[in-house]
């Protein structure tokens, strides 16, 4: 709103403003300090409201090692929300179509998330309770959105017939149609089915896998970070016609208004982690981790780079696949277990790495995987 005003009022003229990694960088900037200065306030306001995490998981010393965590206020994710809300409202053009979806895709699982947590918190204060959505229940709603945005973006890019004309020759094939694959420069062409179920299948993985890495203090907003940060820089280039030609990357009509986007969840992660960090003054819960990571993913679908979000989001399909892969063995070798406790991190700390370890560590990781998801950028 903040970005259309002065469009209107400094019609004609050139300013900062309309430079989108500058409203990028504010993004990153305003909910850095709103999500700082107003998180004290509504730590107290979660805990006036008794909703305290009561984490318990199917292992003794673990739950003995997290022993001091119970009654830490969680749904904080609800003011990384509200931060990455205002801030897109404020800085970014808001007739945008991907701006627009991008928000419906914010408060569609948002939703979800607060009612999962809500279930959970309040389980011991009815009498018929239940702990938390059932799993079905999430990846009905999940699919669903996937569905709807993958609809929605492939009629739309339809409508925006400008050609990437570094991979292919004018008139062949719309940016909207292919699915940039790393290393190889002509990439894939997808038909609206596939892209549907490409858009479904990132959609519900990347929102589950931040879900499963949000387990240790600062784990998932530290990662949550970084991998936003590639994500800003791809989406400015993929929305740049020049950059993208000269890097072989499918142009996107009108996707550089998601470096907003993405700088928004850089700031609000990075604010919300002063408080967040070991010993954690508060949790996200799965309001802000299932919208953070379906943020992701639908930033890597708009800016076809769903393959990239495999590199740049390293670690959270290294504890997605850990989780997966107990479960099959757990089911194959009748109870035996692959892992002392899924996701890995929980591995790590019950062989002897202390909480602030693991989760540098894995902060470390993700700062390679990030890393290297840039290279890419050059090697194609």
């Amino acid at each position: 709103m903040l970005y259309l005003l002065l469009q209107q009022l400094l019609e004609g003229r050139h300013y900062a403003y309309e430079n989108i990694l500058f409203r990028g960088t504010c993004a990153a900037l305003f909910c850095f300090l709103f999500v700082l200065l107003l998180l004290p306030r509504t730590i107290r306001q979660l805990i006036k409201w008794k909703l305290g995490d009561r984490p318990e998981f199917d292992h003794a010393s673990l739950n003995e090692l997290t022993r001091d965590k119970s009654n830490v206020p969680t749904m904080g994710g609800l003011l990384i929300l509200a931060a990455i809300a205002l801030a897109v409202c404020l800085l970014a053009d808001v007739t945008d179509f991907y701006v627009q979806m991008s928000l419906v895709c914010l408060v569609w699982l948002g939703s979800l998330g607060a009612i999962d947590d809500w279930l959970k918190l309040t389980s011991g204060r009815r009498s018929r309770s239940r702990d938390g959505l059932r799993m079905y229940e999430k990846l009905l709603f999940q699919i669903g959105l996937g569905v709807v945005l993958g609809f929605y973006i492939y009629k739309y890019g339809s409508g925006n017939s400008a050609v990437l004309s570094s991979l292919v020759q004018p008139g062949e094939m719309p940016a909207y149609k292919i699915l940039s694959v790393p290393f190889y420069k002509p990439g894939l062409q997808l038909g609206a089915l596939a892209f549907m179920l490409v858009t479904v299948v990132v959609m519900t993985g990347s929102s589950n896998a931040v879900n499963l890495t949000d387990g240790m203090d600062g784990l998932a907003s530290g990662c949550v970070g970084l991998c936003a940060l590639v994500f800003l820089i791809l989406a400015y280039v993929v929305g740049t016609p020049a950059l993208a030609d000269k890097l072989l990357f499918p142009h996107v009509p009108k996707s550089g208004e998601l470096v907003v986007l993405c700088g928004a969840i850089l700031g609000s992660c990075m604010g919300f982690l002063w408080y967040n960090c070991h010993p954690a003054r508060v949790f996200m819960g799965d309001t802000g981790s299932l919208p953070l990571g379906g943020l992701i993913g639908y930033v890597a679908i708009v800016t076809r780079q769903e393959l990239m979000l495999l590199i740049a989001g390293g670690v959270f399909v290294i504890e997605a696949i850990s989780v997966i892969a107990q479960v099959g063995y757990f089911k194959w070798t009748g109870g035996r277990r692959l892992f002392r406790c899924a996701p890995i991190h929980h591995h790590c700390h019950l062989g002897g790495w202390s909480e602030p370890q693991t989760v540098v560590r894995f902060w470390l990781l993700a700062a390679m995987f990030a890393a290297l998801a840039l290279v890419t950028t050059k090697l194609r």
